[in-house]
């Protein structure tokens, strides 16, 4: 009786969450259906209707037009090294307030919280002025030194909860082996905490990608924009057909798709291990 009716409970779980992937997967799939439809066919049958063959032509003359690759390469470049860069300072930073235990540690973390907190509209005029002064401006370096700071933020205050909890008994046995401060940290610290920074490897990665407002800001010649900054850019211009926008959604969306797909298991590993701890 008793398993009976755990197994009458999941079910509403079970439809909760297959409503959820419909509401998140449906929208995609007819944006993918639509971005090989002509023109032709998506004005006859509407946007519902599924394609009578594929055509290509919208997703070559869109890649073509903004100059895709190199906006690919922009921000796999800004966010795979805002992601590595942010995940290290927030390691050093972590280590430093949850093991370390620094003087004013509730400040110090409060600080952090703080500057996450921050919305990016007020950024925006004291990022440029100083870029413009350190002559980084229209520079993919800035972009990726501004994000990697924000993003450590977050970083840093989820990691110092984390090391703040980490065993003090094996910090000790390796310091009375003679490990110095640097040597517990990347030998001891680090592997111990791979899954939880694999995730934030992850979240750093795609969260970079998306990012619009600062970019658009701080990347203003074709040749360092970012893919979220050419699709808003294009579309701004009302100069594309319906098949074209939707071959430019489906792009811009498909390879930070492509890099979740790849990363989940180390995205899972990550969540079940904080979870069992």
């Amino acid at each position: 009786m008793t398993t009976a009716l755990r197994r009458y409970r999941r079910h509403p779980v079970l439809i909760a969450l297959v409503l959820a992937a419909m509401f998140m997967v449906v929208p995609f799939l007819i944006v993918a259906v639509n971005a090989v439809k002509s023109p032709a066919e998506y004005s006859a049958n509407g946007p519902l209707s599924l394609p009578e063959g594929i055509y290509l032509d919208g997703i070559k003359d869109f890649w073509e037009r903004v100059d895709f690759g190199q906006k690919l390469v922009n921000s796999a470049l800004i966010s795979g090294s805002v992601a590595i860069l942010a995940v290290v300072l927030s390691v050093l930073n972590a280590y430093a307030i949850g093991i370390g235990r620094i003087r004013g540690r509730t400040w110090v973390l409060a600080f952090f919280v703080l500057a996450n907190m921050l919305p990016q509209e007020a950024l925006v005029y004291p990022v440029y002025y100083l870029s413009k002064e350190a002559g980084l401006y229209d520079t993919r370096l800035s972009v990726i030194i501004v994000f990697t700071v924000i993003q450590a933020a977050f970083g840093t205050y989820l990691l110092s909860s984390v090391l703040g909890q980490f065993p003090r008994e094996i910090i000790e046995a390796a310091r009375i082996d003679g490990a110095n401060k640097w040597q517990v940290l990347w030998r001891i610290v680090v592997p111990v905490s791979r899954p939880t920074l694999g995730v934030l490897l992850v979240f750093f990665f795609i969260w970079t990608w998306n990012e619009f407002l600062l970019p658009l800001v701080m990347l203003i010649s074709n040749d360092n924009q970012t893919v979220s900054v050419a699709l808003g850019v294009l579309q701004g211009q009302r100069l594309m057909d319906a098949t074209m926008t939707n071959a430019a959604a489906l792009l811009g969306v498909l390879p930070a798709l492509v890099f979740f797909l790849v990363f989940q298991r180390t995205l899972t590993r990550g969540i079940a291990v904080g979870a069992v701890k």
